[in-house]
């Protein structure tokens, strides 16, 4: 779909999208269209339910004195803030394409303080509504293939408009990665073909280091190795680099698990739903598409991204419960579960990232708890932190993007639960408090560096649609940490 601005005019062919206020009342363009068409507006909106309020919409087929398709009255309420712009987008995306639709034109002119503004997050809702994952369909039905070739946002102002839209879309870019690396089945998607993947984000100037088994077990990972080593692919730690700052500003990080398939090793999980277990590389997922998207849009930042990529199978060699492991730390650790595996992966991952960059904060994000589906559902991350001001921030940023977090403990209460009597810790603490207790764990290898450990086990994947996610990889949490970083860390 191409995506295009230009000054507010009336187009000859297509469809036309135009706004009406609460209480029915008309923009400009919607009065202009209602006097063209003989007052076909008008007539609609005292022939039916739809008053102008947020999220509702109207369609006039073919109407009468002008040569387009269709008008789409579209409700802007009482006005509509970047959320809404990007769902209204995504809902005329949508609509456009079940009707069958090739043109559309929006005209933005009025319903916001910031009308250029605004048809850049239109457009943005559309192109991320506009995501589809089909690498691997032979044929389709002709009537399921998107339609829509061409959307216009016509506004006042519109190279400031196309202007906000060009860095949106790198971040669309980014969270399209997300939502491939997080789609794509496991037999294609692991380790080594994943690295292979983030190496192409060096076209964009990211710096990337791939480490094989023997690098890392020279350097001590016996945590990560540990995970990997039932299965026959090898495992791979990938450290991604962005410079966009002054070379002694210190960097932001951000540590994914990417466990591209998860058996479970010898605590295998129940056949049903295993299959799912191919977006357990979420969290790698969301930072390497986070990278693509502050290198796309030039991010005046140094930010920093490493992931843990590696295969959790139950073969002979692999790892059993009982078994003691050495984490890059020197700290020692007692496997209970080797289905507790993604957070030995992100043990030494995070110990890496802190002990060779030194950053300012770091964030890690994992597929880690059932637990937390239970607690959350599929609406907010599991957050949980030791440092206040980088927790607000985060909460900040998920509100202004939709993809929001919610806070819970840490406590020495919980972390007691990790006591082994053979290991300087076990793996899990067992059923109570499932998801604090990782975080405690995690907490053990961060040092004293600001961190923020996001659980993300009931955002990464979904079965239903919204209006800018599709089924399936969501992509959560890049449009997050962009926008953290955005706000808060760019010169």
């Amino acid at each position: 779909m191409r995506i295009s601005f230009a000054s507010p005019s009336l187009p000859k062919t297509g469809a036309i999208v135009v706004g009406v206020k609460d209480g029915k009342e008309l923009t400009p363009a919607a009065t202009e269209i209602d006097k063209r068409t003989g007052g076909a507006i008008k007539r609609a909106l005292a022939s039916g339910r739809f008053t102008g309020a947020k999220g509702q919409s109207l369609e006039i087929v073919a109407p009468a004195g002008i040569g387009n398709s269709r008008i789409l009255l579209v409700g802007l309420g009482k006005g509509l803030d970047e959320l809404a712009q990007q769902a209204l987008g995504g809902r005329v995306f949508a609509r456009m394409n079940s009707v069958g639709e090739s043109a559309a034109t929006v005209l933005v002119d009025d319903g916001a303080d910031d009308l250029p503004a605004a048809g850049a997050q239109i457009a943005y809702g559309a192109r991320l509504k506009s995501y589809r994952y089909d690498k691997y369909r032979t044929k389709e039905d002709t009537s399921k293939k998107p339609t829509l070739r061409t959307l216009a946002i016509r506004v006042d102002s519109f190279a400031k408009a196309r202007r906000a839209f060009a860095s949106l879309d790198k971040v669309a870019d980014g969270v399209f990665f997300t939502r491939d690396l997080v789609s794509a089945p496991p037999n294609d998607l692991y380790p080594e073909t994943f690295a292979a993947e983030v190496k192409k984000l060096t076209d964009l100037g990211v710096k990337v280091e791939v480490l094989g088994e023997k690098q890392m077990q020279r350097l001590g990972m016996g945590a990560l190795l540990g995970v990997g080593q039932g299965s026959i692919r090898e495992s791979r730690l990938v450290v991604m680099r962005w410079n966009g700052a002054a070379r002694n500003k210190k960097p932001v990080a951000f540590v994914g698990k990417g466990v591209t398939f998860d058996t479970g090793g010898i605590s295998l999980k129940p056949a049903q739903g295993m299959e799912e277990m191919k977006w357990d590389m979420g969290g790698a997922g969301t930072v390497s598409g986070l990278m693509k998207a502050v290198a796309g849009r030039k991010a005046k930042a140094n930010v920093i991204g490493v992931i843990g990529l590696v295969e959790n199978m139950p073969g002979g060699n692999a790892q059993r419960p009982g078994d003691i492991v050495k984490s890059m730390s020197g700290q020692t650790i007692e496997v209970i579960n080797t289905d507790a595996e993604g957070r030995l992966v992100l043990a030494d991952a995070l110990w890496y990232t802190q002990d060779r960059f030194k950053p300012q904060f770091m964030v890690d994000l994992a597929t880690l708890t059932g637990a937390m589906i239970i607690a959350l559902g599929h609406e907010h991350a599991g957050l949980f932190s030791n440092d206040d001001d980088l927790s607000a921030k985060l909460h900040e940023a998920g509100e202004a993007t939709g993809e929001k977090v919610w806070r819970f403990p840490l406590a020495d209460a919980y972390d007691k639960m990790l006591t082994s009597p053979a290991a300087d810790m076990k793996n899990i603490g067992g059923r109570p408090a499932g998801s604090i207790t990782a975080a405690q764990f995690l907490q053990r290898f961060v040092n004293k560096t600001p961190w923020a450990h996001l659980d993300i086990a009931g955002v990464a994947w979904s079965n239903k649609e919204a209006d800018t996610v599709p089924k399936g990889g969501t992509g959560y949490g890049v449009r997050l940490l962009d926008r953290l970083v955005r706000d808060n860390y760019e010169d």
